[in-house]
């Protein structure tokens, strides 16, 4: 291709950026929205078993291609195919992957420009600059293009800097950071009154809600959009680990790291939002369902933090910051996926190609921006709860029914020697090949009946 390649330094490189990419929004925002939306504890129950029996396999799957194909996305799975039809296949999988990619960005920098601008909220309070303070937490045209425009600036610079300079030094400083905050945050929202309420909510679930269409599409979307599958990220960030590393352990961490952050972060906002109930603020409507949806974290939470006196200021602006990373540490893995197929299959030099894409998408952002009341939850749903299963599904079927068996295992042995031996090798071959692309398709069909 005559593009030099970026490669990630170390294991913990790795694991830090694809941890990073999939701990973002959607754990830390998107997880405890659904699972208050969805039934609470019932849903973290489906959420969980989907997460381990469909995402894991298929996350494998997508890191394996990426290490085998060591390219982009359409590049890898054109590797794997022997036919002409297969190689069309593999383009519109992979490419249709990067679409999805860009669109989950399109929608996700506005969202993080929200974090921003509330992170900075309490900074103007504290310095007496109070109608400042007021329009950075106001739904205003100016304040929305403002901050999706810094967000995508800041995501862009990281980009540009290549694999280890940008993705993974950037991923090892922000991780940490991001981890520390939300265990503070989640020991102290415990100590106020009505967490308790808010723990049961979370951990006692209802088995008579575990069967419902909306829960199950909903928590399958999440399970793939906190996993950022189906959106050729983790494919390329495949291709930049090294051949001697062992694929089986490492997809294994990375998945125990993303659930965990998930469920640490519905740990957190599940008992502040019954918190900020017992201290008079409508959660939920008379029948039950959750008043705000994906405005929570900003109609909710803000009141809780007013409410604490001086020191939910501090509180607030740590919050906000952590928001801020985990947004960071996934949109710099969405750009990196359009990135890299721009610089390597057209050849186009790394830094024009970030400027370019970055701002193509950030137009597109502005476009939802000025048509918010529809287009933002409309984007949303079909990049998060259609677009990445559907992909991730053709993903499992390329490396289950187009990619020759033998070449896998070759392909894992270069890391894992006796990966024949283990538990894994004897259930994910076959579970890859009929399992998960049935039952996604299942999951489809029973949530349209």
């Amino acid at each position: 291709m005559g593009v030099s390649r970026g490669a990630f330094s170390s294991r913990l490189g790795f694991i830090m950026a694809a941890a990073g990419s999939a701990v973002g929004l959607g754990n830390i925002w998107g997880f405890p929205t659904q699972t208050a939306t969805n039934g609470g504890a019932a849903f973290v129950f489906v959420y969980l078993i989907l997460a381990f029996c469909l995402a894991y396999p298929a996350f494998m799957a997508e890191i394996l291609i990426g290490r085998y194909g060591q390219a982009n996305a359409v590049t890898s799975l054109q590797k794997m195919s022997n036919k002409l039809w297969q190689k069309r296949f593999a383009f519109v999988v992979g490419f249709g992957g990067i679409i999805c990619a860009a669109l989950i960005l399109s929608f996700y920098g506005i969202l993080a420009g929200w974090m921003m601008s509330y992170a900075l909220e309490p900074v103007a309070r504290v310095t007496g600059a109070i109608s400042l303070a007021d329009w950075l937490v106001d739904q205003s045209l100016a304040r929305n293009l403002l901050f999706t425009i810094l967000f995508m600036g800041l995501t862009i610079l990281i980009i540009r800097r290549g694999v280890e300079q940008g993705i993974e030094k950037w991923s090892k400083r922000l991780m940490p950071m991001m981890i520390g905050l939300l265990v503070l945050l989640i020991g102290y929202v415990l100590t106020l009154e009505g967490a308790a309420e808010g723990l049961n909510a979370y951990l006692n679930p209802d088995f008579s809600r575990v069967l419902e269409p909306s829960l199950i599409l909903s928590a399958l979307g999440q399970a793939f959009f906190s996993l950022s599958l189906g959106t050729s990220v983790m494919i390329i960030y495949g291709s930049y680990i090294a051949k001697t590393e062992n694929m089986v352990s490492i997809g294994a961490q990375v998945t125990l790291i993303d659930i965990s952050i998930a469920f640490l972060a519905g740990l957190l906002i599940i008992p502040a939002m019954y918190v900020a109930q017992a201290q008079g603020v409508q959660i939920f409507s008379a029948d039950g369902k959750l008043i705000e949806g994906a405005t929570l974290v900003f109609k909710v939470l803000p009141t809780l933090f007013d409410s604490m006196g001086s020191i939910g200021l501090f509180v607030a602006f740590a919050f906000f910051v952590l928001m801020s990373i985990a947004a960071l540490t996934s949109s710099i893995s969405m750009l990196e996926g359009p990135v890299s197929y721009a610089v390597e299959r057209h050849g186009i030099e790394r830094e024009r190609a970030t400027l370019y894409i970055g701002l193509g998408i950030l137009a597109f952002s502005m476009v939802i921006v000025y048509n918010i009341s529809f287009m933002l939850d409309l984007v949303a749903m079909i990049s998060t709860q259609y677009g990445q299963p559907i992909i991730a599904m053709l993903v499992c079927v390329f490396a289950g029914w187009i990619w020759h068996r033998h070449a896998i295992l070759e392909e894992i042995k270069q890391g894992y020697d006796e990966v024949e031996s283990g538990l894994f090798w004897k259930i994910w071959p076959w579970y890859v090949k009929f399992v998960c692309p049935v039952a996604i398709a299942a999951v489809f069909l029973h949530s349209l009946t």
